[in-house]
């Protein structure tokens, strides 16, 4: 069986402090290309936040797409989170299959690479984007 992408090497998926990135311009640009694009919900490896080698593979929300051509991300998950002020709430969509709701999670950013997703889910509404970059850019002075 071989490795979840995103999990390690070149293309793993890594959490990157956000004040530190340098600039960042958000953009809202999603192609149904098998590309990750921002504004779209793709799968790839996630690291706990332990940083210990173990993770899961999981959906992230494409923000941004860095100059090196990486991209940076934020996590969902369908734990609920109400009322913590790092979760924005989602609501469903078509990127978990059991029809749940999601949060994400603008307290950590990632920063994922071309190769190292496993799927494109779906591109996020246009409403729904705007609201995860709004408490983005509040949060870190993106732009």
């Amino acid at each position: 069986m071989s490795a979840s992408p995103g999990r390690s090497g070149t293309t793993a998926t890594t959490e990157v402090a956000p004040h530190q990135v340098g600039r960042v311009r958000t953009e809202y640009a999603p192609e149904h290309d098998g590309d990750p694009d921002p504004g779209e919900i793709v799968w790839t490896f996630v690291p706990f936040e332990e940083n210990d080698g173990r993770g899961k593979d999981r959906p992230v929300l494409v923000v941004a797409r860095e100059a090196s051509g990486t991209l940076l991300a934020v996590q969902l998950s369908s734990k609920r989170h109400d009322g913590e002020g790092d979760w924005v709430p989602m609501g469903t969509g078509p990127w978990d299959r059991e029809g749940r709701e999601s949060w994400v999670d603008v307290d950590r950013v990632l920063r994922v690479h071309e190769r190292g997703m496993r799927r494109e889910a779906c591109a996020l509404d246009r409403m729904r984007f705007d609201l995860v970059v709004r408490r983005l850019r509040e949060r870190y002075g993106w732009r």
